[in-house]
């Protein structure tokens, strides 16, 4: 008797086992679907979830990593094509104007406004300039360990 209760509870034990594996498998391919309709917080929220809720789910825990992995470097390739046409924008707008105030400036026809444009074009344009390089170190890395996997 003693024995049939053990087997019973090992039974239980494993039965709940294998509904939580599927309904984490089913949390993954929920933020699956999430990543390829290109939502990639609500993907990377239902990660979370998945990694809080079914911490025994190792193996997909291991698949939700790779997943995560995948979506911050989507999101980072998309963000990196913006900034970088913005930059290329910026850039040539701070060297015609650069061009402009230094005739003005020549001239002695350099108004504050011209000046202050001028900074302001500059400030951006390393503003772009960091972030374009953050985004592109962040590539790098993400690259790195999905090396490691």
């Amino acid at each position: 008797m003693k024995h049939l209760v053990w087997i019973l509870l090992a039974a239980m034990l494993v039965a709940c086992s294998d509904e939580k594996q599927k309904a984490a498998e089913e949390m993954l391919q929920k933020a699956s679907l999430q990543f390829e309709q290109r939502q990639y917080d609500r993907a990377l929220i239902t990660i979370d979830s998945l990694r809080k809720v079914y911490p025994g789910a190792i193996e997909t825990r291991k698949q939700a990593l790779i997943l995560q992995q995948n979506i911050e470097l989507k999101r980072s390739q998309e963000e990196l094509a913006i900034v970088d046409s913005l930059l290329q924008v910026v850039k040539s707008d701070y060297e015609t104007l650069k061009l402009k105030v230094e005739k003005d400036k020549q001239e002695l026809r350099a108004t504050p406004e011209e000046l202050t444009m001028l900074t302001k074009t500059r400030v951006r344009r390393d503003s772009l300039q960091t972030r374009f390089e953050v985004l592109c170190a962040k590539i790098r890395y993400i690259h790195k360990k999905q090396k490691e996997l």
